[in-house]
């Protein structure tokens, strides 16, 4: 059922973004906002079409589902788990991103690894290092997945020792950890340098151009030696994603290598000079945000760069790449949508009540805990998303299913479906110092 969009569309979904990753390998060096990582897994899937990765997003997408169920006390019936699925697959954006060749898929999947990491009860040894690993590729992965990993992590280690024991907040330190390790590694294997993916102050300097920030700055300072932008300071665009990806002055000046440095500048000065413009700018922008979660952003026909990626570095994907039905335009979502996002903004505004039965109803005790975790999460995604990047629906969505997970659970909780039975043994290690029942 994950694969459902995938399977119809007869090759795995493409994005703007998927080319950008997979020439990675192929390619030598870094280019910003595409870490290393999920390329290393998509060049030795071109040869089966890619079909290995999305099998292998559908199959982490259903072990961390499985583990999730278990943790909450939900009796694992093979019907029950279908139904879950079924639900989030018709009414949530969550298969079309395990069916597409993008990272979207880990920043969800790492938000409930790292609540069944720190708070899991019925976590096995084992089970929590292999959560622990793969909580670092899914950072690794993805710049922004990173700085939530990181955030979500830090948070998860400083809660109060009565609901987490000294060794699980270990447990989300290493995670942090091993996610910056991760990424080090992965760009240097690509790099041939232990590096962090390059373009931070870009997207920065992105987001302050769309919120005339810069025209500010520049019409403050200009003429100024330092600035190249002083001679294109009327024909900057409006947006950050004009600027940054369209054929314009960002690439006559020379894109992140040529203008790298006087970004930083501009960045930096801004960020001294105008305070409270910026804080209000970022203010609106993780709102926006978080009304940001429509499906289906990027997946045209029209991705010119991805198509010629393929073709140049991986030619035998290529006649299926072409034949598959999104080439073809036949892939459209605004009916989609007009189911999507209401179901994904309405979960979000019942985060609350979810959060609020843990302290009537010791029933809902976990799932409160799992409620608020995922609203921590959708808040510091639409921060580092909204105000350090610019408000995109693909942003959103790859977070906001977790919020139709978490009310249907509340739902299967309210039905009165008898707690699964947990051996005594394994509910005595996991609370010993951790939950004072």
């Amino acid at each position: 059922m994950l694969l459902l969009p995938a399977i119809w569309n007869g090759f795995p979904l493409l994005e703007y973004d998927t080319g950008g990753y997979l020439a990675r390998w192929f390619e030598g060096y870094l280019v910003p906002s595409r870490p290393a990582a999920y390329g290393l897994l998509l060049a030795p899937a071109a040869r089966l079409d890619f079909w290995p990765v999305v099998v292998l997003q559908a199959a982490a997408t259903i072990w961390i589902l499985l583990l999730l169920l278990r943790e909450l006390g939900i009796p694992f019936r093979s019907a029950l788990l279908a139904a879950v699925v079924a639900t989030l697959t018709f009414t949530t954006t969550l298969p079309w991103l395990a069916s597409i060749l993008l990272t979207d898929i880990f920043a969800g999947l790492a938000v409930l690894a790292l609540y069944l990491i720190v708070l899991g009860r019925t976590v096995g040894t084992g089970q929590r290092w292999a959560l622990v690993g793969f909580t670092g590729f899914a950072a690794a992965s993805h710049s922004a997945t990173l700085a939530l990993v990181i955030i979500l992590g830090c948070f998860l280690a400083l809660l109060p020792r009565r609901l987490v024991c000294w060794s699980r907040a270990g447990c989300a330190l290493v995670s942090v950890a091993l996610a910056v390790a991760m990424t080090l590694s992965a760009n240097r294997v690509v790099s041939g340098r232990f590096e962090f993916t390059p373009g931070g102050y870009g997207i920065l300097f992105g987001r302050m151009l769309e919120d005339g920030i810069v025209a500010r700055y520049l019409r403050d300072h200009c003429p100024d030696s330092r600035f190249r932008l002083c001679g294109f300071r009327d024909q900057l665009p409006a947006t950050a994603d004009e600027f940054l990806w369209s054929d314009g002055v960002f690439n006559r000046l020379g894109r992140f290598d040529g203008l790298g440095e006087e970004m930083r500048s501009i960045v930096l000065d801004s960020l001294r000079d105008y305070p409270f413009l910026q804080i209000k700018t970022a203010v609106a922008g993780t709102i926006m945000q978080l009304t940001r979660v429509g499906t289906g952003e990027g997946v045209v026909n029209t991705l010119w760069h991805t198509y010629g990626i393929i073709d140049r570095y991986t030619p035998a994907a290529g006649a299926s790449m072409r034949a598959a039905r999104q080439q073809r335009g036949e892939i459209r979502f605004n009916g989609i949508n007009a189911l999507h996002i209401p179901i994904a903004l309405g979960a979000m505004t019942l985060l609350p009540l979810l959060m609020a039965a843990g302290l009537k109803w010791s029933r809902f005790a976990q799932l409160s805990l799992l409620a608020c975790i995922i609203a921590i999460a959708l808040l510091g995604n639409a921060f580092v998303c909204g105000a350090l990047a610019n408000p995109h629906d693909r942003y959103g969505a790859r977070l906001t299913w977790l919020a139709p997970l978490a009310v249907l659970l509340g739902a299967i909780r309210m039905s009165g479906l008898p707690d699964e039975v947990i051996p005594r043994a394994a509910v005595r290690s996991a609370t010993r110092g951790k939950f004072q029942q």
